[in-house]
């Protein structure tokens, strides 16, 4: 493997742990601001959750990103290296200002802005950008209907029953949550997957686009490591800035969020799990009533979802432009 090569793979995982940090809020706000699990021991039950989600559920959604977005045979490693440099950055902003951003709109955003910058407009699979975009977009949408849905659902079952039904939605996180860590490592860690297997295949070390078990491996410990760390600013704003969460919000928005999630990643759709799971508890909210959620805060998060792509984009063709002078 060549320099270039461990860069890629080394830059790869560190975009995959700041993914975990990132979305780690997303699978455990909920579940601490209901008061179902302490943070310490969601995080870590999660955690683990995530590391065992690739290996469960296939490398669907690694394929689309490695194979459908650019074209491998006109490509070279510091395209890639231009990529993740964008995407990272960009995580790296937005996780200090306690954004709630994509990392999926990142990378897909990065690899978009440094194959432009360094391939050109034909290197582009327009049918399989096409194939990703619709997912993000949607995505969030059936977050927000199933949520509405689900709890609307919940709250009729539960019709007659006692104030003990919330030592059931409180218990019953602990399925949920787990679900919402197994569908978030299954999806999210397959990016980085595809990342690191087209430069593999990029850099000559295998033939054809194949995802090696020791990649599987590493992407899930990274994405694992940055979940069991946390990110604490993005955990409150999730978990308290909507309105307060109550047990059957919490249970409602992971049962919604492990249902979006992981049927997109065995349909090969890379998703936001962040954009999923904001939109899963804006709509378990609206279910209640409109007025409930705090709409200022949800304006907020869509105008970081808006300029993510074209941010990361510009970031990583300005990396590449700057390697390319270098050489």
């Amino acid at each position: 493997m060549s320099l270039q090569l461990y860069i890629v793979v080394g830059l790869a995982l560190v975009f995959d742990f700041l993914n975990g940090v990132h979305d780690s809020s997303n699978i455990v706000a909920t579940m601490i601001a209901s008061r179902a699990f302490r943070p310490g021991t969601a995080l870590g039950l999660t955690a683990v959750a995530n590391f065992f989600g690739p290996f469960l559920f296939g490398v669907a959604v690694a394929t689309t990103i490695g194979e459908e977005v650019a074209q491998a045979d006109v490509l070279n490693l510091d395209v890639l290296i231009a990529c993740l440099f964008g995407a990272i950055a960009w995580n790296v902003l937005t996780w200090i200002l306690g954004i709630p951003s994509s990392s999926s709109h990142a990378l897909i955003g990065g690899m978009v802005g440094a194959v432009l910058a360094g391939a050109g407009f034909s290197a582009l699979k327009l049918q399989g950008i096409e194939k990703v975009i619709i997912a993000l977009i949607t995505s969030p949408l059936l977050g927000f209907a199933f949520g509405f849905l689900f709890t609307r659902i919940i709250y009729f079952l539960a019709r007659n029953a006692s104030n003990d039904i919330n030592t059931f939605f409180k218990r019953g996180q602990l399925v949920t949550a787990l679900g919402m860590a197994f569908s978030h490592g299954t999806n999210d860690a397959q990016k980085t997957m595809g990342i690191i297997t087209l430069s593999l295949l990029i850099g000559g070390y295998i033939t054809e686009f194949k995802v090696p078990l020791w990649v599987v491996g590493l992407s899930a410990g990274a994405i694992a490591l940055g979940t069991a760390l946390g990110g604490w600013k993005l955990i409150r704003t999730l978990g308290g800035r909507f309105y307060k969460i109550r047990p059957i919000h919490s249970f409602s928005t992971q049962l919604t969020s492990s249902f979006v999630i992981l049927s997109a990643s065995f349909l090969g759709l890379p998703v936001s799990t962040s954009q999923v799971v904001s939109s899963a508890i804006i709509g378990v909210g609206s279910s209640e009533r409109f007025g409930k959620v705090r709409w200022s805060v949800a304006e907020e998060i869509v105008m970081a979802w808006i300029i993510t792509i074209p941010a990361s984009a510009l970031i990583a063709a300005v990396v590449y432009w700057i390697i390319d002078l270098l050489h």
